[in-house]
């Protein structure tokens, strides 16, 4: 720190990412309380503890490579040169920032901040298809979407130096595609492999409603994700006290935020459309739905995420409208996939993500079609064709395929879902043998009363 400001600047960029990563940990709290309670009573623990112990595998696979992987591909895997993986090589988990070290007071609260990214990536997929995957089979999916293909639509995508953003003038300021995206496909690719839950659908084909055992707790997690959600916008920017130091492209001008892409914002301009997404999605959500407490509640996150590729620059009324739409979509979508082609999401992830996440770019080429997608002189500006392509790239390129194969692959050796004998009994029992012993234990317990 060679002077006061450079100290101000770094204090203050350290503190602001710490923040944003506690904030962030509350929609993890949000998603296990989301999840147990749309499950039912005798897959709590199993649906628990499968979203837990996504926390120390992406973590660990995240720290090992997942974040040298953003460094080390802007310009893509095939045309990378030798200037990123140099460039990299400070992000391996054996380089001194990736560590305590007293010269480098940011890279931690900066790579936690992606982390939370990841494990937000992970436990959009874990809510859509509980109660019949085993455990082993989501933490692999889990690990490849948090720890490698999410971070690769980031490098791409969320960079300001992404090839995306160059040649495409790609933009998502606050990840509809990058995070919401990717995880609806990816959610989408396991379920045409896993299957629908025993029961879910009638012989006719008709749905059947698998209602949440618990309303309170799915409306205290989607509140607590709400919140975390909050924090993940203020991280989605940089802190920045004198910009003149990015690459000589911005200077005269002194601003407290910028974008991932290095644009100028502030957090009162995300307060104003976050809070206007919501809203917007919540009331579109409560009309469609005639009411429905649970499409309500997934509404509002139905419109933030919609308006987030582009709520840097949108108006907070252009908020409200465009997750309005967005809700609406994402809500006739999953009821149409659901009884065409039998897919059973039981939280509707993929639509309130995915769905949603990917209309929300395609709005947003139209929406902010000409402004720059970067201060870089000679970066495509956004435009509707590059939306839409970068649409399809996280949707389906990054998400369905990989998760369509990788699911093919582990259902063939039989390790995909869980056998349908212990799915009618619950997955808090393993096998059929621990369910009998346990009745057995209580029949003998009775015997000794009498």
């Amino acid at each position: 720190m060679g002077n006061n400001l450079d100290a101000l600047t770094t204090v203050f960029t350290e503190f602001y990412y710490w923040v944003t990563v506690v904030f962030m940990f509350l929609i993890h709290v949000g998603f296990c309380m989301y999840e147990v309670g749309a499950s039912r009573r005798r897959n709590h623990m199993h649906t628990l503890m499968k979203n837990t112990m996504l926390i120390p595998l992406v973590t660990i696979t995240f720290f090992f490579f997942g974040w040298w992987i953003y460094w080390a591909f802007p310009n893509g895997p095939f045309i990378t040169g030798g200037l990123e993986l140099e460039g990299a090589a400070a992000n391996l988990p054996t380089s001194p920032t990736m560590a305590t070290d007293l010269s480098d007071r940011i890279t931690g609260v900066f790579w936690a901040a992606f982390l939370l990214f990841s494990w937000t990536a992970a436990s959009i997929v874990s809510g859509a298809v509980i109660e019949r995957i085993r455990s082993g089979a989501f933490w692999i999916i889990a690990v490849m979407i948090g720890s490698v293909t999410w971070i690769i639509d980031a490098a791409w995508g969320w960079s300001p130096n992404g090839w995306m953003v160059k040649l495409l003038g790609y933009h998502d300021a606050y990840a509809s595609g990058v995070i919401h995206g990717i995880a609806g496909g990816t959610a989408l690719g396991v379920l045409v492999v896993l299957g629908p839950r025993l029961g879910r659908f009638a012989a006719d084909g008709t749905p059947r409603v698998f209602a949440p055992h618990n309303p309170w707790l799915v409306t205290v997690g989607l509140f607590l994700i709400y919140t975390g959600f909050w924090g993940f916008y203020a991280a989605c920017n940089v802190p920045i006290i004198s910009p003149e130091v990015i690459g000589g492209q911005i200077t005269g001008t002194t601003w407290t935020a910028t974008t991932i892409y290095l644009t100028p914002t502030t957090l009162g301009a995300i307060t104003f459309n976050f809070l206007m997404s919501l809203s917007g999605g919540l009331l579109v959500a409560y009309v469609v739905s005639k009411g429905d407490a649970f499409w309500t509640y997934s509404g509002g996150l139905a419109g933030i995420i919609t308006a987030s590729a582009g709520n840097d620059l949108y108006h907070p009324i252009q908020a409200m409208f465009i997750a309005g739409i967005g809700t609406w979509i994402a809500y006739k979508m999953h009821y149409w996939v659901e009884r065409t082609f039998k897919i059973d999401d039981a939280v509707g992830a993929v639509a309130v993500h995915g769905y949603a996440g990917f209309v929300g770019l395609v709005i947003c080429g139209f929406m902010l079609w000409g402004y720059p997608s970067s201060p870089y002189e000679g970066f495509a500006t956004i435009n509707p064709l590059g939306q839409f392509l970068g649409a399809i790239i996280m949707f389906f390129v990054l998400g369905f395929v990989p998760a369509f194969v990788v699911s093919k692959i582990l259902d063939g050796m039989g390790l995909l879902r869980v056998p349908h004998a212990v799915e009618l009994m619950g997955l808090d029992f393993r096998t059929m043998h621990e369910e009998e012993q346990a009745r057995q234990d209580v029949r003998d317990a009775e015997k000794a009363l009498v």
